[in-house]
């Protein structure tokens, strides 16, 4: 990481209670950076052995879609030598370069189960291994994929063939040969498709619910995503026009069963349908390599059957089929999450933040950037509003008080008799109210 700029944060102030960032993803560990940058100790707490682990299991054939340059986090820009399109095992040296370059106090191995209010504003972790912890603030960045999603498929678990979910898929190798069903078009399924197909896979069919649009990473040299970025700040169907430029070269493959879709690619992202960047696939489609077939509707013995009534026998499914956010449990009774399972844009707690729940159209890493400095900003401020806050219902209280004992000083207060017998266990000169 030779072209880093010296970082030079001022020593994190000693708090007794840290900021705790759950997940040590790119999200958590640009949110440490920040905090540290702003002298408040931040820990981050990563249920596996190591920072990046979703980036560590991804498939190797996986590279980046947002170029280099806006790809970064806070303070490490990329090497050049990346390249303009970063690899998996490329973004996972940076990552780990990235913590390291900051100073960051990582704790591997702790499984946050639960996160609730504590006593004086403060929050309770309650972690793995028994742990429970206390901090002045927590951010959750466990990120968008937490938990691989299965859909409840008739006969799913008594198919006879090799089934596993994307996030298990680490390369060709094992399927060489084999007749592999991939379930979902997303960017996920239509790449392992192309890996599969280029691998040496012996048949690669493609099942489709919902048709994505195809579009180039570049076009004449112009990024998708700096096209992506000009049409959040256009009305819709300009920004859709704009984002079908980098449609020039791809196939109509109407004709091969990927239809176009009949909204456009802005459209489509917004409501949670974002376009593919797949310029290897349109030419395996195109040339038969993969197969577009109807989505998956059930599983029956050795077959799998699909929305068209088609029955097809292949070696080995790979099920594209997402993630879940993983948040029901561990924000379990605070109602901050919206039906989707996202944070709620309408809820908030004190002192409780997220990052990583989006997926913007212009880059997640981009935006994860932009977020961790607001956050690293909103949790010292907070804190801050919420201590004059409580000092002011404090001073409030005490001056409330103060005209109470006021007004009881002029008042006529009748003496006991002077023969009354002192309380047992008492001294006369001494307080003498029975406890």
């Amino acid at each position: 990481m030779t072209d880093a700029q010296p970082f030079t944060a001022p020593t994190p102030a000693h708090t007794v209670h840290p900021v705790y960032v759950i997940g040590g993803g790119p999200g958590g560990l640009a949110v440490a950076a920040a905090l540290r940058g702003h002298g408040v100790r931040a820990v981050v707490l990563e249920r596996a052995d190591a920072v990046g682990a979703a980036w560590r299991g991804h498939y190797e054939r996986l590279r980046l879609t947002t170029t280099r340059r806006h790809s970064a986090l806070p303070g490490v820009p990329m090497p050049r030598s990346f390249g303009r399109w970063t690899s998996r095992a490329d973004l996972v040296r940076y990552l780990d370069k990235y913590a390291e370059f900051h100073e960051l106090e990582i704790v591997t191995g702790v499984e946050v189960a639960r996160v609730a209010p504590a006593e004086g504003d403060l929050w309770r972790l309650e972690a793995s291994g028994g742990r429970m912890l206390t901090g002045s603030a927590v951010v959750v960045a466990t990120g968008w994929n937490h938990t691989p999603h299965l859909p409840e498929w008739p006969g799913r678990k008594k198919w006879t063939g090799t089934f596993l979910h994307a996030s298990r898929y680490r390369d060709a190798r094992p399927y060489e040969g084999q007749d592999v069903l991939v379930v979902g078009a997303g960017a996920t399924g239509c790449d392992l498709a192309a890996d599969l197909a280029e691998g040496g896979a012996g048949r690669v069919r493609l099942a489709v619910r919902t048709p994505p649009h195809l579009l180039r990473r570049s076009t004449l040299g112009w990024p998708a995503q700096r096209s992506a970025r000009l049409a959040r700040r256009i009305p819709a169907g300009l920004a859709d026009a704009l984002l079908r430029l980098h449609r020039i070269g791809v196939p109509d493959l109407s004709a091969h069963g990927l239809p176009r879709p009949p909204h456009g690619p802005y459209s489509g992202a917004r409501a949670g349908r974002p376009p593919v960047h797949a310029t290897e696939l349109a030419a395996l489609v195109r040339r038969g390599a993969v197969e577009p077939v109807a989505a998956v509707e059930a599983f029956d013995g050795a077959e799998v059957v699909l929305a068209d009534g088609a029955r097809i026998t292949p070696d080995a499914v790979i099920a594209a089929t997402g993630y879940r956010r993983g948040l029901d449990e561990l924000l379990d009774g605070l109602d901050l999450l919206a039906p989707d399972g996202t944070p709620s844009p309408d809820t908030s707690a004190p002192g409780l933040y997220f990052t990583g729940f989006g997926d913007p159209v212009d880059g997640t890493l981009r935006h994860l950037a932009r977020d961790a400095a607001r956050t690293a900003k909103a949790i010292p401020r907070d804190r801050a509003r919420l201590l004059r806050s409580r000092a002011k219902a404090a001073a409030e209280r005490s001056r409330a008080t103060s005209r109470t004992g006021r007004k009881n000083s002029g008042r006529a207060v009748d003496a006991p008799p002077a023969n009354l017998p002192t309380p047992s266990g008492t001294h006369p000169d001494k307080d003498s109210t029975p406890a």
